[in-house]
């Protein structure tokens, strides 16, 4: 009896762990964690990119609202250059999509201007004019195309139904005609591209994937993936807040393509014979 109970009251040892068992288990969890970060960022930028969509479709409505009010015109779309003597396409009284003092380094006067805007009325909510990943401390990240209501360009002065003031005008389908892009930084001017010339003129906004976000003159709205690598590359390398990329030809197939689907987006045709 003594010795069973010696024996089923001696203290149970404790055994700690290794060193090397903590580290098995350190390895582990960082294994699971770089399997799963690129997941959880993937799927962190998915809701972004549908939020970017959600507001380029957004402004487009706002656009045609404010065009269904207003004899069927549509808000300028180069504010900074408004009073630019062009032909009286300068003429733009109350259409400036936003007021543009352009205050890249004052983001509430930058609100101010979106408040001041012709768009405001019809949407009222700051977050819809910025990308969820546009450039920090910038109020406003999309641009309008140049084709929309800008400062009119010798190369598309006198063709009917590219450079328009009215949404009647837009041809020849309004399904294919780019109205608002994601570029992710304020800008004065319109996302400009050539009508004539096979190069590039504002560079390819990269954003969420690889891509843009873009909305047309219909109301819809899409995502559009790069297919060219040089125009990714483009894209990336470019100073987006410059937008120094006027004459950036093209260096592959997929590049061409690329520069006709935003040509073809914002002229509705393309001015010139493609190469490729």
């Amino acid at each position: 009896m003594h010795r069973s109970y010696m024996s089923h009251n001696r203290p149970i040892e404790r055994r700690a762990f290794t060193l090397i068992e903590l580290l098995v288990v350190i390895a582990i969890i960082a294994i699971l964690m770089s399997i799963l970060m690129p997941a959880l960022n993937r799927a962190r930028e998915q809701g972004r990119r549908a939020a970017c969509l959600s507001n380029v479709k957004q402004l487009v409505l706002a656009w045609t609202m404010y065009a269904d009010e207003n004899d069927d015109k549509i808000v300028n779309g180069a504010t900074g250059f408004s009073g630019v003597d062009n032909g009286g396409w300068a003429t733009h009284t109350n259409e400036l999509a936003w007021i543009d003092g352009y205050n890249p380094d004052d983001i509430e006067l930058a609100k101010q201007d979106i408040h001041r805007g012709a768009l405001w009325p019809y949407i009222k909510s700051e977050k819809v004019f910025r990308c969820p990943t546009g450039k920090r401390g910038e109020a406003f990240t999309y641009s309008i195309m140049f084709s929309m209501n800008a400062v009119r360009h010798n190369e598309v002065k006198g063709i009917p139904g590219l450079h328009v003031k009215r949404r009647s005008e837009i041809r020849p389908n309004p399904a294919t005609r780019i109205v608002f892009i994601d570029e992710g930084v304020m800008s004065s001017d319109a996302y400009a591209v050539h009508y004539t010339q096979e190069v590039w003129f504002d560079s390819p906004p990269v954003r969420h994937g690889d891509g843009t976000n873009v909305s047309f003159a219909d109301g819809h709205a899409e995502y559009w993936k790069w297919k060219g690598t040089d125009t990714i590359k483009h894209g990336r390398d470019d100073n987006a807040e410059e937008r120094t990329s006027a004459g950036k030809v093209p260096e592959s197939d997929a590049g061409y393509q690329d520069l006709y689907r935003v040509q073809k987006g914002c002229w509705g045709k393309l001015g010139y014979t493609p190469s490729n």
